[in-house]
C-alpha cells in the first residue's frame, strides 16, 4: 500500500507566497527565461543561445571574482584572493562543460539557422574581452569591436587602463622583498606584460624555497591553474567551431578556426611557465 503524497506544509514549507519573496523574484525568472527569442524556427537555435546566455553569465561571476582577486592582491591579503582564483578556475571548468553540449549540434542543424546571426559572433563578446584584460592580455585593437557602444568602450577602457591580474602580482613580489626592475613596477599596464628575466627570477626563488615564500607559492600555481582551465577553454572552443562549420569563416568576419588557433599562442603569465624549465 502506497503512502499518502508528502505535503511540505506540514514540514514547515511556506506555501503561500503571496505578498512575499519567492525564489523566481528573487532570481528575476521572468525576465531570464524570457530573453530567449529564436529567429528562426529550427530546433537547435535554442541550444545555440541557451549555451552562450549561460556562458555570458559565468563570465559576469569571473569577472566579478576576478576583480575582487586584484584588489586583495593589491592590498597584500592574499588568502581570499586564492579562494577567488580557485573559484574562477571551476568556473572555466563549467565553461568548458558547455562546450560538450553544444557539440552535440551537427554542422547540418547549425546551417538552418546561421544566416539568422548576421554579424553577431561570440568574438564581440564584451565580457569575454574584460576577463582578457583582467589576466592582461591588452590588445587594444580589441576594443574597436565596441566603438559603437560609448558606455561600453568607456568600461572596457578603464579594465584596460587599470594594473592587471598579473601586475599586481608582479608588484607583490616586490613588495615581499624580490627584486623587480623599476621598468617592469613603472611600465604602462594599459599594454600586455612581456616576459622579463627578473621576474622569471623571483618566481625561481619562490619555487626553490616555499616554505620560505608560502603565500606567493600559492599564488602562483593558483595562477597556473587560471591559466591551464584558460587555454582548455580556448582550445575547446577550437574544436567545437571546427566541427561544426569547419574552416568557414566566422559569421563575425574572422577567419574562424585559423583565428581561434591563433590565439591559442597567447600566453598570460609568461614567467610562470618559463620557470619550470629552470627548476
Amino acid at each position: 500500500m502506497t503512502e499518502a503524497p508528502f505535503d511540505p506544509s506540514e514540514d514547515g514549507a511556506t506555501m503561500n507566497l503571496r505578498g512575499r519573496m519567492s525564489y523566481g523574484g528573487y532570481l528575476r525568472l521572468d525576465k531570464l527565461l524570457d530573453a530567449q527569442e529564436p529567429l528562426s524556427s529550427a530546433h537547435d537555435e535554442m541550444l545555440f543561445i541557451i549555451q552562450h546566455q549561460t556562458s555570458e553569465l559565468w563570465m559576469k561571476l569571473a569577472i566579478h571574482e576576478l576583480n575582487a582577486a586584484c584588489r586583495r592582491i593589491a592590498e597584500d591579503d592574499l588568502r581570499p584572493a586564492f579562494k577567488m582564483l580557485s573559484r574562477v578556475s571551476r568556473i572555466l571548468e563549467q565553461l568548458n562543460s558547455a562546450w560538450d553540449v553544444l557539440r552535440t549540434m551537427t554542422p547540418s542543424e547549425y546551417t538552418h539557422f546561421r544566416e539568422a546571426l548576421g554579424q553577431s559572433s561570440g568574438f564581440q563578446s564584451h565580457q569575454y574581452r574584460m576577463i582578457e584584460y583582467l589576466a592582461g592580455n591588452k590588445n587594444a585593437a580589441m576594443m574597436r569591436p565596441h566603438e559603437h557602444d560609448g558606455a561600453l568602450l568607456a568600461r572596457l577602457e578603464a579594465v584596460r587602463q587599470a594594473p592587471s591580474l598579473y601586475d599586481q602580482t608582479i608588484r607583490a613580489l616586490h613588495r615581499r622583498g624580490l627584486a623587480i626592475d623599476e621598468k617592469v613596477l613603472e611600465r604602462d599596464v594599459a599594454t600586455t606584460h612581456v616576459a622579463d628575466g627578473g621576474v622569471r627570477a623571483a618566481w625561481a626563488s619562490v619555487y626553490r624555497d616555499p616554505r620560505r615564500f608560502w603565500e606567493l607559492y600559492e599564488l602562483a600555481e593558483k595562477l597556473v591553474d587560471f591559466e591551464d582551465y584558460f587555454r582548455r577553454w580556448r582550445f575547446n572552443h577550437v574544436t567545437t567551431v571546427e566541427r561544426v562549420i569547419g574552416f568557414k569563416r566566422g559569421t563575425g568576419g574572422t577567419s574562424g578556426v585559423s583565428y581561434l588557433r591563433r590565439m591559442l599562442d597567447v600566453v598570460l603569465f609568461p614567467e610562470l611557465w618559463q620557470v619550470r624549465t629552470e627548476l
